[in-house]
């Protein structure tokens, strides 16, 4: 007998909205599934963090094997926190040994023949949303008339705090005296 836990989770606790809508659905689909409810997790906040009471304690019954498989009603009431965290914790379940299925969209199902079709499909639009992000940084950079990382010391604050360090003073005191970064001085004191 496959034994399901049920995720469901509205945004807001205000506008008269309750998960009950999406509950029931699922409740319905474990049914006709012929799955076990073990247990219904619920949040009432924003998905764009993991940081859910309910959502983590769903992962941790996953990792204990409380559990089969996670029924939500849509990959977006499951996590909004985009495609590569959202990718990330369906690798989590299946880690796991738990495997995922929407309700409301029918590709979305790690338990049927397609499952590392679904996983590797995912792991592209992953793939393809981290080179997005990184051509828009190198962009951004492009435009900015910054150099990227530390500016680099003039020649007599380099020589100053070869000063103070040949004087015998520390790292942290030269930086309170100086203002520069102890990772900077480094940079330029240690051989």
């Amino acid at each position: 007998m496959t034994t399901a836990a049920i995720y469901a989770r509205i945004s807001t606790k205000d506008k008269g909205q309750t998960n009950e809508n999406q509950l029931r659905e699922l409740r319905a689909f474990a049914e006709r599934l012929g799955y076990t409810v073990y247990k219904e997790y619920c949040d009432q906040e924003s998905g764009g963090s993991a940081e859910r009471p309910e959502f983590q304690q769903l992962f941790t019954d996953a990792h204990q094997r409380h559990f089969d498989v996670v029924l939500f009603w849509s990959l977006d009431r499951f996590s909004r926190e985009g495609v590569t965290e959202t990718l990330n914790h369906l690798q989590k379940l299946n880690a796991a040994g738990v495997q995922f299925k929407s309700f409301t969209e029918q590709y979305l199902d790690s338990t049927g023949l397609f499952r590392e079709a679904i996983i590797g499909f995912l792991a592209a639009i992953a793939k393809q949303e981290r080179v997005r992000f990184s051509e828009r940084i190198k962009a951004g950079q492009s435009r900015s008339s910054k150099k990227p990382g530390r500016p680099t010391l003039a020649d007599d604050v380099v020589a100053e705090l070869r000063r103070l360090r040949g004087e015998g003073m520390s790292f942290k005191k030269i930086q309170v005296a100086t203002g520069v970064p102890v990772a900077t001085m480094h940079k330029y004191l240690v051989a």
